[in-house]
């Protein structure tokens, strides 16, 4: 990996979770680590509960667009994370593939839709961890 290393999170509507992952990693990596977010069927907007459910932790993510997934998106990424989703990466030699089983968030209220913010949460806590700690001094 190089200095920043780069994450693709991968859902197929690009639209709950691997939205809400893109921002948490922005929010808590800053600019330690390059963020992408795509879908192999992207939908129209992203899902108004996981909007709702991030901007109760401060994250807005109302501007947010589900984008498409490209085989330019995976190259440059260092690691690429589905979601629970079923979808899937082209695959190239020297990636991470992960996948995060995560409950879908589609057609459910907020109240659903907080305990899996709050876990990927704890994921790309632990993510952070592995690829981009803070340097100390």
């Amino acid at each position: 990996m190089s200095d920043k290393p780069s994450v693709l999170f991968v859902c197929v509507h690009n639209a709950g979770r691997s939205q809400m992952a893109a921002a948490w990693l922005t929010h808590l990596a800053g600019d330690r680590v390059e963020v992408r977010s795509a879908g192999s069927n992207p939908g129209t907007s992203v899902n108004p509960a996981a909007v709702e459910a991030m901007a109760e932790v401060g994250i807005d993510i109302s501007a947010e667009t589900p984008k498409i997934l490209t085989v330019d998106a995976v190259k440059e990424s260092d690691v690429c994370i589905t979601m629970g989703c079923g979808d899937t990466c082209p695959v190239f030699p020297g990636k991470r593939y992960l996948d995060w089983p995560l409950e879908d968030p589609a057609g459910q209220g907020v109240e659903a839709v907080r305990p899996i913010r709050d876990e990927i949460k704890t994921l790309i806590e632990g993510l952070i961890a592995e690829i981009a700690p803070e340097k100390t001094a």
